[in-house]
C-alpha cells in the first residue's frame, strides 16, 4: 500500500512541475490591450515632466496607494543600479525579499540574477534592476492588469531618465506586459524588439531558473544574443 501511496505522490509532483513550467511558458493570464490603452500606460505621468533624476523621482512617488499593494507593503521597491546603465533589466514584481528590504532581486533570484550578469561581463552597478511594479503582491500572486496599469507609467519614466540601449525582461509576465502581446515566452525569446528607444531581449526570471534548472541553457543563449549586440553597439 505505501508503494501505491509512493507512486501516486510522484505523479502529482511531477504534475505540479509540468503545470508549473507551461504556466511559466504560456501564463495563466495574458496581458493585452488596445492600442489606445497601451499608449495611455506607457506614456510617463504629465506631473512628473520636470523630474531630472531618479532620486527626485523615487522621492515623489515612493508613497503611492493607487492602488491596494500600497497597503499591504513593507517597503516601496522603486529599483536600483547605475542611473546612467546602458543595460536595463525588468521583472514584474518585488517578491518577499524585496519587499523586506526595499530593493529588487536581493533573495536567491538576485544572487543568480548576479552570476548571470558576471558571464556575459557585466556587474551589478553597472546595470539597472527594477520591475514593473513597486509593490509586492500578497503571497507572490501574478500582477493584475490594473496594478500594470497603475505602474506602467513609473517604469517608463525610469527608462526616459535612464535612457538605457538594451532592456531584458525577465520572464514572461514583463515581457508580455511590455511588448502587449500574448505570445509564449518561447515565441518571444530569441528576437530583438524596439522598445522607447532600446532594443529589448526577452529571457527567463531567475526564480524559473531555480524551479527548473534546465532552462539555465535557453537562458546563456539569449545572454549570448544581448551580448553579441551589446559588443556591437558598444
Amino acid at each position: 500500500m505505501s508503494d501505491i501511496r509512493k507512486e501516486f505522490k510522484d505523479i502529482l509532483n511531477n504534475a505540479e512541475s509540468y503545470l508549473m513550467q507551461q504556466e511559466q511558458l504560456f501564463g495563466g493570464i495574458i496581458y493585452k490591450t488596445s492600442a489606445s490603452k497601451i499608449e495611455k500606460t506607457s506614456a510617463p505621468l504629465a506631473e512628473f515632466q520636470s523630474v531630472n533624476s531618479l532620486d527626485e523621482f523615487n522621492a515623489q512617488i515612493s508613497s503611492c496607494k493607487k492602488c491596494s499593494l500600497g497597503d499591504t507593503r513593507k517597503n516601496f521597491v522603486f529599483g536600483v543600479g547605475n542611473p546612467n546603465a546602458k543595460v536595463m533589466f525588468v521583472g514584474e514584481a518585488p517578491g518577499a525579499d524585496e519587499d523586506a528590504q526595499g530593493e529588487p532581486f536581493v533573495g536567491r533570484a538576485g544572487q543568480l540574477l548576479n552570476k548571470i550578469l558576471e558571464a556575459v561581463q557585466l556587474k551589478r552597478e553597472d546595470v539597472y534592476i527594477c520591475n514593473i511594479l513597486k509593490c509586492r503582491p500578497p503571497d507572490n500572486r501574478d500582477p493584475m492588469l490594473k496594478e500594470m496599469e497603475l505602474c506602467s507609467p513609473y517604469l517608463s519614466k525610469q527608462i526616459e531618465l535612464i535612457k538605457p540601449k538594451f532592456i531584458i525582461c525577465l520572464g514572461r509576465i514583463a515581457a508580455q506586459w511590455l511588448l502587449q502581446t500574448s505570445d509564449s515566452l518561447t515565441a518571444m525569446r530569441q528576437k530583438v524588439y524596439n522598445y522607447q528607444g532600446a532594443k529589448l531581449i526577452v529571457t527567463y526570471h531567475p526564480a524559473a531558473l531555480l524551479r527548473n534548472p534546465n532552462w539555465k541553457r535557453p537562458t546563456w543563449e539569449d545572454m549570448q544574443l544581448f551580448q553579441k549586440l551589446y559588443n556591437e553597439q558598444m
